[in-house]
């Protein structure tokens, strides 16, 4: 199916966004070095390390955007690098002459993230306070850094299985839970997670490079918050448990673990006060507010008048549709956003409650949600282009970004025959969008900075 001027065109303003938080090009733009002194420019007030004092440099890191990251920083540092690993998901990666790639499994993790995750903490604890430890986080690390628990509590060991961690992974994904709320858990259930891998890397100084996939851009939440201080407990992890009701989907020892570490008996992760004494500097560099700045500039050059909803977009992704299509007919009838042809651009991450054995991701979920909508418009969708799609290139675990949804689209799959109630009510976008060619597929993009949702109303 060829695509129409305005799905080209809503096409060319995500690749825009995207553009704007290429990670490789934002550290070479932010980063320089000049006679051994490497220079960090932020809004805020330069950072200035002199590598002179240092006797190694190691590099670690894990996330989806990490091997662009690694990239840059062997641009700017070269040789100076004694070594270092990263754990990237399949098909993410870069070519990398200094830095140790593995790849492995996302949103599920595996047992390369297991291997990932003994290297990185082995390499970390090896640090002495005349090492410069640089570490690379991005969207994704919680899933490919598993690092399972292990530990002996009144002469009872403790031992979190890998197999574990994928059964709680599966349960949270599935029951709705937002990706705070799954790696508070992940959190209480890992040797690196919230703040720990810190604790591995004392006493080196440590610069944390963080690109952002979570909404509000929480260093806590981001890959669970591996270089930051956590507000989260135990308990709170078994109130998400019992708050989803998913007791009966967590293995007993798990539940077990958590229980024995809110009585006090486990090691809490990293607070704010033990944080303070470390030698660590987070630095964002990335956000999805950049990445919507850049999809506005692009929607302006294309001629559109542009509105920015917000970059929080949260909660069901079917109801994000329904209140996107409710912003659409507004637009369309009233121009109360922008004067037509507007773009209407928002931000953020969604949930699916999984109810059904399709295939699919939360951005084609709310593509196929809006073509419901329009087709219940007596306009049957005139008009009114969408397009939702995921940073990352992969929506879910799958191969496309996300999925269009337009007029064009509805007459093809009534044509076909096709109902979107059915496959709705199956979670199986996919099938659907991809039977009406209206899946959008970048390939993996090497950075990460949660979804994109695009309206244009002519």
């Amino acid at each position: 199916m060829l695509m129409t001027k305005e799905q080209e065109h809503l096409a060319q303003i995500f690749s825009e966004a995207l553009a704007r938080v290429d990670p490789y090009k934002i550290i070479t733009n932010r980063l320089s070095l000049t006679n051994e002194i490497l220079t960090i420019q932020m809004d805020e007030g330069n950072i200035s390390v002199n590598l002179k004092e240092f006797e190694r440099i190691i590099v670690i890191g894990a996330g989806k955007a990490t091997a662009k990251m690694a990239k840059a920083i062997e641009y700017i540092l070269g040789d100076r690098i004694e070594s270092g690993v990263i754990s990237v998901k399949y098909g993410h990666t870069q070519n990398l002459e200094y830095i140790k790639t593995i790849e492995a499994a996302h949103p599920v993790p595996d047992e390369n993230g297991v291997k990932a995750a003994h290297m990185i903490e082995d390499l970390a604890c090896s640090a002495t306070d005349k090492t410069l430890v640089i570490n690379l986080i991005s969207g994704g690390g919680s899933a490919l850094l598993p690092s399972p628990m292990h530990a002996e509590v009144d002469g009872e060991k403790i031992s979190i299985t890998l197999e574990d961690k994928q059964s709680v992974t599966k349960s949270l994904l599935a029951c709705g839970a937002d990706i705070s709320e799954i790696n508070c858990i992940r959190k209480h259930l890992s040797n690196l997670k919230g703040g720990r891998l810190l604790r591995c890397i004392r006493p080196a100084r440590s610069l944390n490079f963080i690109l952002s996939d979570v909404v509000g851009d929480n260093l806590d939440t981001i890959a669970s918050g591996m270089t930051s201080f956590d507000h989260s407990t135990y308990c709170d992890a078994i109130s998400i448990i019992d708050h989803y009701k998913i007791r009966d989907s967590i293995p007993p020892h798990v539940l077990k673990a958590l229980e024995i570490g809110n009585k006090g008996k486990l090691v809490e992760t990293l607070k704010k006060d033990e944080f303070e004494k470390e030698r660590a500097e987070n630095i964002l560099i990335g956000t999805n507010r950049i990445a919507l700045l850049g999809a506005r500039d692009k929607a302006i050059e294309l001629g559109y008048n542009v509105q920015i909803l917000t970059s929080r977009l949260e909660g069901e992704a079917a109801s994000a549709a329904d209140m996107l299509w409710a912003i659409a007919q507004d637009e369309r009838e009233w121009e109360l956003l922008a004067k037509k042809p507007a773009c209407i651009i928002a931000g953020g991450e969604t949930v699916v409650t999984i109810k059904g054995k399709g295939k699919g991701g939360r951005n084609q979920e709310m593509a196929l949600t809006f073509l419901m909508r329009l087709g219940q418009d007596k306009l049957h969708g005139k008009d009114i282009h969408f397009l939702a799609a995921s940073t990352d290139g992969n929506d879910g675990p799958t191969d496309a970004a996300g999925g269009f949804a337009d007029g064009t689209i509805l007459a093809k799959s009534r044509e076909m025959g096709l109902s979107i109630t059915d496959y709705l009510n199956n979670n199986d976008s996919y099938h659907f969008l991809e039977k009406v060619g209206a899946l959008h597929k970048t390939g993996p993009t090497n950075t990460n900075v949660c979804d994109v949702q695009m309206l244009i109303v002519k």
